[in-house]
């Protein structure tokens, strides 16, 4: 015979299960106002299961006692409105912890309360390392005792399924995390009278990687290839597409593309790889040449870079501006050859450093903004990422907080009388050697 159930004042003895009405406990919902948690019980026995309905009817909080007689039949019934499961271990279709881990399996996301007789009591412990929420002994239980653990199971569940999705949010944003951070450009500069420097800072939040993209490359002829570039829009879709953009551009560039034949190609393979037909991508391309002394500039509807010497801070000439990448069939793209001095440094940035606004007006900052902005900074004695960081934080001051936009900002600095072998976080760097100055904000 299967032990009794408790009850308040004192057991009462099972009714045997030929003299119990010959009705499904399913067939008699609870009547109530308020919400009705669904119960799946799942015993053998129907006077045990006509003995947990009787105990739960006087409970204060509402309940429907679903009934199945083996773990066939609970399979079927148990769908997405069921709140709690009530398992006997001793089902003669799932004898034991096997029963459990199939209910788990099948409803991971359930609360399940194991029933238990006395002489069973170990495997109750052991039902709850194994997953569920709790046990109860059946001849322990009242009515109020039973109430009180299948509230307090769903709660625990909640808990456990807070805490389970909070670390998979976890693992997902590290695991996104280490992905962007590898998609990040190392530059490849072999000339030590380079220095180079960048700030990346997606528009959305909790990202490494936005629409913006940048890269620069030495190549075996000496020439230095610096690319920034802006993909319309913020999203995962628009920063996947500047990803590919970088790649295809430092691709090119070691085939032995550049100016404006890179561009072309450049072009479609964007209009291939683009969404939409409305995406486009502004880019500024500067070419540095062997000597340090002159470049070339190519401008597909970017701002163009700001060239620093120690006669002052001065945008170079928009005069080669073509128009944006996939915005108009066939583009073309020419240069304007630009010279640089001895001792300089170049700034190139996204839009998202000068479009924001000028206190609570309508104004923007734009480049003839930014033009003084830098200067001040530069007379203030800023300079590698010490001054990207002042003018970013300026920008966002006038702004009023953080802006909206993508923001990428890069440095490269000539120093000509920078020496041959130098220290970099400790370590020396000779001629020859790759040094890769980027980083991310």
């Amino acid at each position: 015979m299967r032990p009794a159930y408790g009850g308040e004042s004192g057991a009462v003895e099972r009714t045997d299960h030929r003299a119990v009405p010959a009705r499904s406990v399913a067939s008699i919902p609870v009547e109530v106002t308020g919400t009705v948690l669904r119960v799946l019980l799942i015993e053998d026995d129907a006077g045990d299961a006509f003995l947990v309905e009787e105990l739960l009817a006087d409970s204060a909080d509402p309940m429907e006692i679903v009934w199945a007689r083996s773990m066939a039949e609970a399979m079927v019934k148990l769908d997405d409105d069921i709140g709690c499961v009530l398992l006997d271990l001793g089902l003669p279709d799932a004898e034991g912890l096997g029963g459990l881990y199939q209910l788990l399996s099948f409803a991971p996301r359930t609360a399940v309360i194991v029933l238990t007789g006395l002489s069973d009591a170990h495997r109750g412990s052991a039902a709850v390392a194994a997953g569920a929420q709790d046990y109860l002994v059946k001849q322990e239980i009242d009515g109020s005792l039973l109430s009180r653990a299948i509230r307090y199971a769903l709660e625990r569940k909640r808990a456990d399924e807070s805490q389970r999705r909070l670390v998979e949010s976890e693992l997902r944003a590290q695991e996104n995390a280490r992905l962007e951070r590898g998609l990040l450009p190392a530059p490849i500069l072999r000339d030590p009278s380079l220095d180079f420097r960048a700030r990346y800072r997606p528009g959305r939040q909790r990202a490494l990687l936005g629409g913006d993209l940048y890269d620069a490359v030495q190549t075996a002829d000496g020439r230095v290839h610096v690319m920034i570039g802006d993909v319309c829009g913020h999203g995962p879709d628009e920063a996947a597409l500047g990803v590919n953009l970088r790649i295809a551009w430092r691709s090119l560039i070691f085939a032995g593309l550049t100016g404006g034949e890179l561009l072309i190609t450049l072009e479609r393979i964007f209009e291939h790889e683009r969404r939409s037909d409305e995406m486009f991508a502004t880019l500024c391309m500067t070419v540095i040449e062997p000597d340090r002394t002159h470049g070339r500039i190519y401008l597909a509807g970017h701002p163009a870079p700001l060239l620093l010497t120690p006669d002052g801070v001065a945008p170079l000439s928009e005069g080669a501006t073509g128009p944006a990448l996939g915005l108009f069939p066939g583009g073309r793209w020419g240069y304007e050859s630009i010279e640089l001095g001895r001792d300089w440094s170049l700034l190139l940035y996204t839009d998202g450093l000068i479009e924001g606004r000028i206190g609570a007006g309508p104004e923007r900052l734009g480049s003839d903004g930014l033009v003084p902005m830098i200067g001040r900074l530069v007379a203030a004695g800023r300079s590698g990422y010490d001054l990207i960081d002042s003018a970013v934080a300026a920008v966002e001051d006038l702004h009023g907080g953080s802006l909206n936009d993508d923001v990428a900002v890069l440095l490269l600095r000539h120093d000509p009388d920078r020496p041959l072998d130098r220290v970099r976080n400790g370590q020396p760097v000779l001629p020859g050697q790759t040094t890769n100055g980027g980083d991310t904000a």
